[in-house]
C-alpha cells in the first residue's frame, strides 16, 4: 500500500511539472533511447593537393588587399620595388660638322590606330590593335654651308648685297618619349602567349614608326618651308645691315 500510494504521488509530480519544463538535456533523453545512433553532420575534406594552393592564393589575396588599400604603411618597404641604372657610359661613334641654320620647328601629334587581323579567326583568339598617341617635332632648316661664290654678290661700295640661298629642307621627325604614349593595347590569346616566350613583349618600334611618318607628311602640308625660309631671310638682312650694308636681297633656288 505505501509502494503504491508513492507511485501514486510521483505520477502526480510528473503530471504537475509536466514536460516543457524539463531541461533540454531530459526531454532528448527522454524521447530518444540511449542505444539510438547518433547522426553527425557531414564535413568536407579538400585533397591536399587542393587546399594548399587556395591557402596560398588566399594569402596573396589579402596581403595585396593590404598592400593597396595601404592598411599597413611599413608594408611598401617590403614589397616596393626599387629602380637602379646600370647603364653604361654613352659611346661617341662620330661627329658631323653641320653649317645649316634651323630657322622653324614645328610641334606635331598624331593618334596611331594600328589593327592587326588574321584570316578566318576571331580577334580574341588572333589578333591585336594598338592606339598610340606619338607627340614630336619637326625642324625646317637651310644649308648655309651650299652657297657657293656666285651665289654672293657685293657692289664696290659695299653697300648692295644680294645672297641666293638654298631651299629650305624639313628635318626628320623627333618623337618626343615624354609625350608619347600606348592608350590601349587590345591582343588576342595567341598574340599573348607568344608574347609571353618573345624577348621584347612590349616592342612599339612599328607604332613609333607609323607616328614619325604621319608627323612628316603633316610636316610637309604645313608652311614650315616657307616660315624656315623666311626668318633666313630676316636673319640675313638684320647681320648685313648691322655691317653697313643698305640695301640686301635674299632669293632662294
Amino acid at each position: 500500500m505505501a509502494r503504491a500510494s508513492d507511485n501514486k504521488r510521483s505520477r502526480s509530480t510528473f503530471n504537475r511539472v509536466g514536460p516543457s519544463s524539463l531541461p533540454a538535456c531530459l526531454e532528448v533523453s527522454a524521447e530518444m533511447p540511449s542505444d539510438s545512433p547518433r547522426i553527425r553532420p557531414a564535413r568536407l575534406h579538400l585533397p591536399w593537393w587542393l587546399s594548399v594552393p587556395l591557402v596560398v592564393v588566399l594569402l596573396l589575396a589579402l596581403v595585396t588587399a593590404v598592400w593597396r588599400l595601404n592598411l599597413l604603411p611599413g608594408l611598401d618597404d617590403v614589397f616596393g620595388t626599387e629602380t637602379h641604372d646600370r647603364s653604361g657610359p654613352a659611346l661617341l661613334k662620330s661627329i658631323q660638322d653641320i653649317s645649316r641654320y634651323e630657322a622653324a620647328d614645328g610641334n606635331f601629334q598624331v593618334v596611331v590606330d594600328l589593327d592587326k587581323d588574321a584570316k578566318f579567326l576571331p580577334d580574341s583568339v588572333r589578333g591585336s590593335r594598338t592606339l598610340y598617341v606619338g607627340a614630336g617635332t619637326v625642324s625646317a632648316y637651310v644649308d648655309l654651308g651650299k652657297i657657293g661664290e656666285h651665289d654672293v654678290t657685293v657692289n664696290e661700295d659695299r653697300t648692295v648685297a644680294t645672297l641666293r640661298l638654298p631651299n629650305a629642307r624639313l628635318g626628320k621627325p623627333a618623337l618626343d618619349p615624354d609625350r608619347s604614349y600606348a592608350v590601349t593595347k587590345q591582343r588576342g590569346f595567341l598574340d599573348r602567349l607568344g608574347d609571353f616566350f618573345s624577348d621584347n613583349p612590349g616592342d612599339e618600334r612599328e607604332v613609333n614608326r607609323l607616328a614619325a611618318k604621319h608627323i612628316g607628311e603633316a610636316a610637309k602640308d604645313s608652311e614650315l618651308v616657307s616660315r624656315a625660309e623666311k626668318n633666313t631671310a630676316s636673319m640675313l638682312e638684320g647681320l648685313l645691315h648691322s655691317l653697313g650694308f643698305e640695301r640686301v636681297t635674299v632669293t632662294y633656288a
